[in-house]
């Protein structure tokens, strides 16, 4: 099954890159890899706000996650030009705003990495770190950054 039809079987129409908010560009392609910067979690257009382990549930958070792969993917498109050109989702780095104490920023990551399973299957298996943070830009919940080998 193609990825575009993966796509409308999730239910999942894919938005336009996101201009980035700073000094940085939203993808910088070094030989087969591409590097994806940093996208934060989004509600309505705006920022997800909220510390997980205070104002979020581990389970919001990982709503969270995959919201921003949908935004990631976005990118990516517009990165590689056709989804299709994936070899590989290499690694994620997963952002989780963290209360002290909130421990399950793996769950929150889940969100992400099982949406890339699903829209690429076994090229969607990829490395991953899931990390706590104090605070997260504009206090978003959930950054993610993804590198990806195209073919």
């Amino acid at each position: 099954m193609s990825i575009a039809a993966r796509l409308k079987e999730l239910g999942i129409e894919l938005p336009a890159a996101t201009a980035p908010v700073g000094a940085f560009v939203p993808y910088v392609r070094s030989g087969n890899l591409v590097f994806l910067s940093g996208h934060i979690a989004k509600r309505d257009g705006q920022p997800w706000a909220g510390q997980l382990g205070a104002q979020l549930a581990a389970d919001e958070g990982r709503q969270a996650a995959r919201a921003v792969a949908i935004d990631l993917l976005g990118t990516l498109q517009e990165a590689v030009g056709d989804l299709e050109r994936v070899g590989r989702i290499v690694k994620l780095l997963v952002l989780v705003n963290s209360a002290p104490g909130f421990t399950a920023q793996p769950t929150v990551a889940n969100g992400a990495s099982e949406l890339l399973s699903a829209v690429f299957g076994p090229k969607g298996a990829h490395a991953r770190s899931a990390l706590g943070a104090a605070q997260l830009p504009f206090g978003a919940c959930v950054e993610i950054e993804m590198i990806v080998e195209t073919i």
